[in-house]
């Protein structure tokens, strides 16, 4: 039976302040600074949910989660992605890769990289060989090159299976 594939793309940027915590894939990544936003601000996260949201036609993560709504204020984004998660189910899709890249100065990244593939296999269900994690500077150019925040995209496949009717 084949499948109707989609193939959906995110982006996000937080600039980063004191007096919060570096959440990336849901992992605190020990730095001085934390990302600022309504939510943690886990900007992984939210290019992965942006990028499940438009494979499926669903909008942005503003659309379902909007920042004036004082319900989502400092909510985890793993809780997020559980109802982007909950709402492909229900549309009858599933993941079948994922693909994330951070841009970021500072701090160093790839010491973390097993922990969020672990973290976003868990809550996706989803086997860890099919999801890369990487990450790229953007050598001092801009904001993100004068580490004042971080940027990420995701690229993400589903697949959803097609009635024999």
């Amino acid at each position: 039976m084949p499948e109707d594939l989609r193939i959906g793309h995110g982006f996000d940027v937080h600039r980063f302040a004191t007096g919060r915590k570096l959440i990336l894939a849901g992992v605190e990544i020990p730095h001085g600074k934390g990302l600022v936003g309504h939510s943690d601000a886990d900007v992984l996260l939210h290019a992965v949910m942006n990028a499940l949201l438009g494979a499926m036609s669903e909008g942005d993560i503003g659309v379902h989660f909007p920042d004036s709504d004082p319900a989502y204020k400092g909510i985890p984004s793993t809780e997020l992605l559980r109802r982007v998660l909950m709402l492909l189910r229900r549309r009858r899709f599933r993941v079948l890769s994922l693909d994330v890249t951070l841009v970021a100065e500072r701090p160093k990244l790839a010491p973390f990289y097993g922990r969020m593939k672990k973290n976003l296999a868990a809550q996706m269900k989803l086997d860890a060989g099919r999801i890369s994690v990487k990450a790229a500077t953007a050598e001092g150019l801009g904001a993100i090159g004068a580490a004042k925040g971080i940027a990420a995209t995701a690229v993400v496949l589903l697949g959803k299976r097609r009635s024999t009717r």
